[in-house]
């Protein structure tokens, strides 16, 4: 039996399918869970915020500009097609005929009306979010430093700071000033607000906002080598109240263990891990690497990659690049040059008491 090869157009159906069920996702914001596991976490076309909505409204208008014009254009071409085709006994016409100038002038004009229609808005969304919150708004200072291959976020009002996990009230905007240590990242919030890129030696600006309490997914958007992919940021937005308790909290030192599993694993902490990680009250004060004052009160780590669960911590502690993709050395860190997390050879002792150590850490 001779099997025909399947026509274009079931290949264009087939496509065209894959693309409609690809794009078939619940969206809930406040379901962490089905955002962990990354059921549709990034939707810029489901703003969560006045700055988000206004980027989408922009995308709606020019979409259905496009559409408008793609529809007026396919008519005509139908039209001509089916008007002026080949008939039989009809020959081909031997003189050809050139421009007509009333017709150029016009669709001269059309096209520069509808990108002036398309420009004008585009330019007021552009400048309206780049400008700074009012004063009477009382934003929320946050300053964002982007690592490889993490994110730093400090609370100068509040004197602290925490790493991949931002959290904001509600209602009220969030002033964000941008910046990297190392190379160019780009901080995004698709549901919050449009990418900002974050340049060494320079600092950029985004205001960001949640109308309702939930968890929003970020990404970084700009290729900045080997672990890019998993250099993430989650949101955490509260009612004022709890977003006041959350920020007391965490402006408080830490209470390090002075017995037991845990305080083996300060020990251990002080020997080791001291020369990159930060812990707030203590006399490990280097923050090359993630500030870990509070680390047990955050959901993720790792770039907000992985759940912070006790079989995680394990891996990432006999050894992080198995994880993540990193490759550092002690030679790096002698330099100054973090390029993620070095394997260091720790025993399965000193792992459990680093493990209780970073449980103690609420």
């Amino acid at each position: 039996m001779i099997r025909r090869a399947p026509s274009r157009l079931s290949l264009l159906a087939i496509a065209l399918m894959a693309v409609v069920v690809g794009g078939c996702a619940s969206d809930d914001p406040t379901n962490l869970e089905s955002i962990v596991e990354g059921d549709f976490p990034q939707n810029s076309l489901n703003p969560a915020g006045p700055q988000a909505r206004q980027i989408d409204d922009l995308f709606w208008l020019v979409f259905w500009i496009a559409t408008a014009v793609f529809v007026l254009v396919m008519v005509v071409l139908i039209y001509s097609i089916v008007r002026y085709r080949h008939r039989e006994g009809r020959d081909r016409p031997v003189k050809q005929v050139h421009g007509n100038t009333r017709l150029e002038i016009v669709w001269t004009i059309i096209p520069a009306v509808v990108l002036a229609a398309i420009a004008v808005p585009t330019l007021a969304t552009i400048f309206d979010l780049r400008s700074e919150p009012a004063l009477d708004e009382n934003a929320l200072q946050v300053e964002v430093i982007g690592h490889q291959w993490w994110w730093e976020f400090r609370y100068p009002e509040y004197g602290f700071s925490t790493a991949n996990e931002m959290h904001i009230p509600t209602g009220r905007p969030v002033y964000l000033s941008i910046t990297s240590v190392d190379v160019i990242h780009s901080f995004w919030i698709p549901q919050l607000n449009g990418k900002r890129d974050a340049v060494p030696g320079r600092v950029a600006h985004l205001t960001i906002q949640a109308d309702d309490p939930g968890v929003y997914l970020g990404q970084c958007a700009e290729f900045c080598g080997l672990a890019h992919a998993d250099m993430r940021q989650r949101v955490f937005a509260h009612q004022e109240a709890d977003f006041e308790a959350w920020a007391v909290a965490q402006a408080q030192p830490a209470v390090i263990p002075t017995e037991g599993l845990a305080a083996e694993g300060w020990e251990t902490f002080r020997t080791v891990c001291s020369a990159c990680h930060a812990i707030d009250g203590t006399e490990a004060t280097t923050q090359l690497a993630p500030n870990l004052t509070h680390f047990a009160s955050r959901t993720s780590f790792g770039g907000a990659t992985f759940d912070n669960t006790e079989e995680h911590l394990r891996a990432w502690l006999r050894n992080p690049s198995d994880l993540k993709p990193m490759r550092p050395d002690r030679n790096d860190l002698a330099a100054g040059r973090i390029l993620g997390m070095p394997d260091f050879g720790l025993t399965e002792d000193q792992i459990d008491g680093l493990l209780a150590l970073l449980e103690s850490l609420k």
